[in-house]
């Protein structure tokens, strides 16, 4: 019997140990994750699952976080064969009964101005900042530099963008193309 209740709570500990989910109003926040990043790296990406549960769309307008001077939401795509991002300054809307992926090589959060590196195995504290749902504290999992997702398993494709300084990339709000808004 006691075999059996210690088994039991050691299973529950596991369980919030890898807890890694979050509420705010309607939306469930999916296992938000960034990666490690090299000494003086100027800006990190964080990753998560935006889940609206509600039937009314809500946007995701941005956050904050103690380790960056600034958190910006971005899209990645391609433009004439060039892996473009810029940032959605009002913000990325998360439909009604949908689910919204920021992952890398998409919609992301930007992480700018990184005042320290970010550390494998390290959680980072991230507030963000939807229209409807308010303000929500997250933590970010750092995961390994290069990591493909938040989960280990190399379901995503690769690309640390400017957080790792991928020469095929190109900012074009940082450039002043204003075609690309």
């Amino acid at each position: 019997m006691l075999l059996a209740v210690s088994a039991a709570l050691t299973l529950a500990v596991s369980t919030l140990a890898f807890a890694h989910d979050y509420k705010a109003g309607d939306i469930a926040i999916g296992h938000p994750w960034t990666r490690a990043t090299p000494p003086n790296a100027p800006v990190g990406g964080a990753y998560m699952t935006l889940d609206n549960q509600g039937s009314a769309e809500d946007r995701l307008l941005g956050g904050s976080t103690p380790i960056a001077e600034d958190v910006q939401i971005h899209e990645m795509g391609m433009a004439d064969g060039v892996m473009t991002m810029r940032e959605l300054p009002d913000g990325l809307t998360v439909p009604g009964g949908e689910a919204v992926e920021l992952e890398p090589g998409g919609y992301h959060i930007m992480l700018v101005g990184l005042k320290e590196p970010l550390k494998e195995e390290d959680r980072v504290p991230l507030t963000l900042r939807f229209e409807k749902a308010g303000e929500v504290e997250v933590e970010l999992a750092v995961e390994a530099m290069g990591a493909r997702s938040g989960t280990g398993d190399g379901a995503h494709d690769v690309h640390q963008g400017a957080a790792n300084g991928d020469a095929g990339m190109v900012d074009r709000n940082a450039m002043g193309d204003a075609s690309a808004r």
